[in-house]
């Protein structure tokens, strides 16, 4: 009875298969794919701009934004001109959050230990920070701070024209990454060490004497 079983269980599969693989043609209308390959639709734009001049326009005006913007940065928002001076010293040590190794693999600083910057890399500059289309703070920067040699820090106007007529070098807190880290509020404004610390002043400058008629 089992040898049965077996020979009929066997007989039943061979003919769900065979049911299984029969072919039973094509039903329904069959249209070929009539959509645009996306490749060819790029290459035809592009080649209509090429040909168009559209190509050359484009190139154009992106080199003319990128110029301005290098001759002219983004002024650093939410920075008033002082009125008032304040001071106040602000500290860089860090506390390190993980083992510092050198290229053997050596702790060189632990995790948890406190670095002060300053140790190592003093500022040996003071740090000017200042609008660029304001001469007054530019004459009061060259007056106080020229024979120490300062790190004039442009938070608006044109550094490369400023370099030129006033043959001094410069630099542009892009996006005021500096006048954030340091808490700057108002320029012109000043960042000097003193010992361990660094001490920063927003400085109000006096109105210029009025010239007689």
């Amino acid at each position: 009875m089992r040898s049965l079983a077996l020979v009929l269980a066997f007989a039943l599969c061979a003919s769900t298969n065979q049911a299984a693989a029969r072919d039973y043609g094509l039903h329904g209308a069959v249209w070929s794919i009539a959509e645009p390959d996306l490749l060819e639709q790029i290459h035809a734009r592009l080649t209509h701009l090429e040909a168009s001049g559209e190509t050359a326009r484009l190139n154009a005006a992106l080199q003319r934004r990128t110029v301005a913007k290098v001759e002219r940065p983004d002024p650093v928002s939410g920075l008033a001109h002082a009125t008032t001076t304040r001071t106040w010293t602000f500290d860089p040590t860090i506390t390190v959050s993980a083992d510092i190794r050198d290229a053997r693999g050596v702790v060189i600083i632990a995790r948890g230990t406190k670095v002060n910057p300053l140790d190592t890399v003093p500022l040996r500059s003071p740090l000017v920070f200042l609008g660029g289309d304001d001469p007054a703070a530019l004459d009061w920067a060259a007056a106080k701070f020229g024979k120490r040699h300062p790190k004039v820090i442009l938070v608006s106007g044109a550094p490369l024209a400023l370099m030129k007529a006033r043959q001094m070098r410069v630099f542009f807190d892009q996006g005021g990454t500096l006048v954030r880290h340091f808490g700057i509020r108002a320029v012109p404004a000043v960042v000097e060490q003193k010992g361990r610390v660094l001490q920063i002043t927003e400085q109000a400058l006096k109105p210029a004497p009025a010239r007689a008629s």
